[in-house]
């Protein structure tokens, strides 16, 4: 495992938002769902996500999860996806979303 230092951390911008809108994904290589989150003064951002294992579109809406977002955006099939959705990969290789147990106001930093 690679150290890094704080500063290296402090770059990341890991930040809370709200899903409000879920919608297939067919042409993914992998099942995904496109997901639009609020991410308060960060505004309003698409990105695609591998979680169809876990979680059902009606679900994940109104759920607040954390993304990184100050990543370049990056073409996924015939999408551009603008921040990283992060979670962790179960005992099978499948995604469970990172998520905040109460709710906080969108755009909050991981600290």
């Amino acid at each position: 495992m690679e150290t890094i230092t704080w500063h290296d951390f402090e770059k990341v911008e890991l930040r809370v938002g709200t899903i409000l809108e879920v919608a297939d994904f067919p042409s993914a290589r992998k099942p995904a769902y496109k997901v639009r989150v609020d991410f308060g003064s960060f505004g309003i951002k698409w990105s695609s996500a591998q979680i169809t294992k876990h979680y059902t579109k009606e679900e994940l809406t109104g759920r607040q999860i954390v993304g990184v977002v100050n990543f370049p955006k990056k073409q996924i099939a015939n999408f551009m996806s603008e921040f990283l959705v992060t979670g962790f990969a179960d005992d099978n290789g499948d995604i469970v979303l990172t998520t905040v147990d109460k709710p906080v106001p969108n755009g909050s930093k991981l600290i």
